[in-house]
């Protein structure tokens, strides 16, 4: 494992009904990385994602800044890691304020309207890196649905937390919004933080993610560059695909083709 890593996993397993739906998973991962999570439907992404904030029972070991995940409170844990569930939606007509406060829960700030000058300043901060203060004020349920993604990875950039889960943060969002959650993203991280996104969409996973980890069967089968984990014979053996590769701005582009 590496010393700079931020968060390690060692041979991480879990066990649902009776099925081993995650297994031997070894990884370390280190601060201002932004890391995509890919597989097949299935493979054990939002599980491993789960495990890794402490949100899910497991066997092997998990250590975040040299701390061992079991040794942690609740209240700890919470403080550690952003978590962005799968589907975050806000069904009450809050101020976009009160849902970006939430994320200050962990740190005892349990009422948006009576925040510490701390909470209030970490509000304004998660605010502003996720792009929402022009609408502070205006009722979550009236915004779009791109505009509902920023405010709720604000929510969570306001826990200020080294790291941020992500689960598919993109899904059903229209291209222009799924390109700038991503651009978000990566700005998170390059300001120091670990992110990790799962994502079903191969092209913003190779255009932003320093690292690739990719799932099938609930085993890590390949970790690196997105050139290196989203190479010709991965993408055959576990997504039964071909790909157009190319470099546009700098950037690789990595486009899903054929089946196989």
């Amino acid at each position: 494992m590496s010393d700079s890593a931020l968060l390690t996993a060692q041979r991480l397993g879990v066990t649902l009904s009776g099925r081993e739906v995650l297994r031997d998973v070894t990884l370390a991962l280190q601060p201002k990385h932004l890391v995509a999570l890919v597989g097949p439907n299935g493979a054990g992404k939002t599980t491993l994602l789960r495990a890794l904030a402490g949100l899910q029972a497991s066997s092997g070991s998990i250590h975040v800044g040299g701390d061992d995940l079991a040794t942690l409170s609740l209240r700890e844990r919470a403080k550690r890691f952003g978590y962005l569930p799968q589907g975050h939606v806000v069904h009450w007509p809050l101020d976009v304020k009160d849902v970006v406060a939430l994320g200050r829960y962990p740190h005892g700030g349990t009422d948006p309207a009576r925040l510490s000058p701390a909470d209030e300043a970490a509000v304004q901060r998660a605010m502003q890196a996720a792009d929402v203060l022009p609408f502070a004020a205006r009722r979550v349920t009236e915004l779009s649905g791109g505009e509902r993604s920023r405010v709720a990875l604000a929510r969570v950039l306001a826990v200020e937390a080294p790291i941020v889960l992500a689960d598919e943060p993109t899904a059903s969002l229209d291209p222009r919004y799924q390109i700038d959650v991503m651009k978000n993203l990566r700005k998170v991280a390059d300001s120091g933080m670990l992110v990790i996104v799962v994502t079903h969409d191969l092209g913003l996973a190779a255009r932003f993610a320093d690292t690739v980890l990719v799932m099938s069967d609930g085993r890590l089968v390949a970790t690196g560059s997105p050139a290196e984990a989203l190479s010709d014979q991965v993408l055959a053996d576990v997504f039964r695909i071909s790909a157009y590769r190319a470099d546009y701005r700098s950037e690789t582009v990595i486009l899903p083709w054929a089946e196989i």
